[in-house]
């Protein structure tokens, strides 16, 4: 059982989740949860025991540094972090790796320590690998134990069937306890896989706001996913190839858009202005 510290009496908690490994192409839902860390102030409250679910061999332990002298290992692990909003709504956020076994005894303990804390909300993110060109907004799926919240939320359903990671358990699991869910997934282009993706990342941090309806810093994410793109511009320039790719995708892309979609995303993105304006 997880083992609290000094965790003050919770109003309204909202539990945000991503896992690395298979749930997580570019890092993007992981990243998240780093960003919403940082900006939020956030502080360790527990961590699950990594001898319950990892096998060492394939998740490795990590050896650093400490004050550049002392060596140290870190463990690989779920951590569960907590952070109380401007507004006074707490959150908790949980960072962790996809476990190698035991996954529903991993997923009724996280479903226990959120029943422990008087969680009703919960949001799980991940990123997958898609035919998604980098040049367009980053495509957000989303599903939930509330179709009604995916509608309002002006998510794409996911039609998604085959084999599921963590998070699908995890949204399973969450939902039986009758826990209120959604899992919002950003693609990312398969032909820029490779760590980190700040555009997918951004994509969904936009998409937590919509969900918790708070205004949250952005930092240099925005700075960052425009130094992605243009990076990824010029590799592709650089190749003929996939140049013409991504323009085929564009293309694919574009003839799927309907204009009133359009309308849809600047009327959200003004929606978010007014947000952040009252939110200073």
């Amino acid at each position: 059982m997880v083992e609290l510290e000094d965790v003050p009496e919770l109003v309204e908690p909202v539990l945000v989740a991503a896992f690395e490994g298979w749930n997580d192409a570019g890092e993007a839902a992981s990243g998240v949860i780093q960003h919403l860390a940082t900006v939020w102030d956030a502080t360790p409250i527990a961590e699950l025991d990594p001898d319950d679910y990892y096998d060492f061999q394939v998740t490795r332990p990590l050896v650093e540094l400490v004050d550049g002298e002392t060596r140290g290992i870190t463990w690989p692990t779920t951590r569960i972090l907590w952070a109380r909003l401007p507004s006074g709504r707490d959150v908790i956020l949980v960072h962790g790796i996809e476990p190698n076994m035991r996954w529903r005894r991993f997923c009724r303990e996280l479903v226990g320590l959120m029943l422990e804390l008087g969680v009703r909300e919960v949001v799980l993110l991940g990123a997958l690998l898609a035919d998604a060109p980098h040049t367009r907004p980053v495509p957000v799926t989303g599903a939930g134990s509330d179709a009604g919240l995916v509608s309002s939320l002006h998510l794409e359903p996911t039609r998604y069937e085959g084999p599921t990671g963590i998070l699908g358990v995890l949204q399973d699991a969450a939902a039986k306890a009758d826990l209120s869910t959604v899992s919002l997934w950003a693609a990312v282009p398969h032909y820029v896989a490779q760590p980190p993706s700040p555009k997918a990342t951004l994509a969904l941090v936009r998409r937590v706001e919509d969900v918790l309806d708070v205004a949250i810093p952005l930092g240099e994410l925005p700075e960052e996913a425009r130094a992605w793109e243009n990076g990824v511009n010029e590799l592709a320039e650089e190749d003929s190839e996939v140049a013409e790719y991504v323009r085929t995708l564009e293309e694919q892309k574009d003839a799927t858009e309907l204009p009133e979609a359009s309308g849809d995303a600047i009327a959200r993105e003004f929606e978010r202005y007014l947000r952040r304006r009252d939110s200073t």
